[in-house]
């Protein structure tokens, strides 16, 4: 998968530009939207059962909601970006590291336990 990511700012921020809608979206307000969005993620999964999750590609109607909310959550989460000067391929890579420490192979794999529970 290969993603412009400077081409999806620039839509990001000609659509909030032409909207004016920059003056709403301070860190604050675009973290709780954020929050909202992933919310409404959830609750498309809410009381569907393991298998139907799993399948959900194969069903046109729930994929498109599941599309529509990522899509909202990306949005939300490259204003964060933006707005705060995050390197987002640098944070993720400095995460992975800090991850990689918490969550050693010979100790994590096939196991589900928050690191300080091994």
């Amino acid at each position: 998968m290969t993603i412009d990511m400077k081409k999806l700012q620039g839509e990001i921020d000609k659509f909030v530009t032409d909207r004016d809608w920059d003056q709403f979206h301070s860190v604050k307000n675009l973290s709780m939207a954020l929050s909202v969005e992933c919310s409404e993620l959830v609750e498309i999964f809410q009381w569907m059962k393991e298998e139907k999750s799993n399948a959900v590609a194969s069903d046109p109607e729930t994929i498109g909601k599941v599309k529509d909310e990522v899509a909202d959550i990306f949005f939300y989460l490259m204003r964060v970006v933006e707005k705060t000067g995050i390197d987002l391929e640098k944070a993720v890579l400095e995460k992975i590291k800090k991850n990689e420490e918490k969550y050693p192979v010979e100790k994590s794999r096939g196991i589900s336990k928050k690191y300080n529970e091994f």
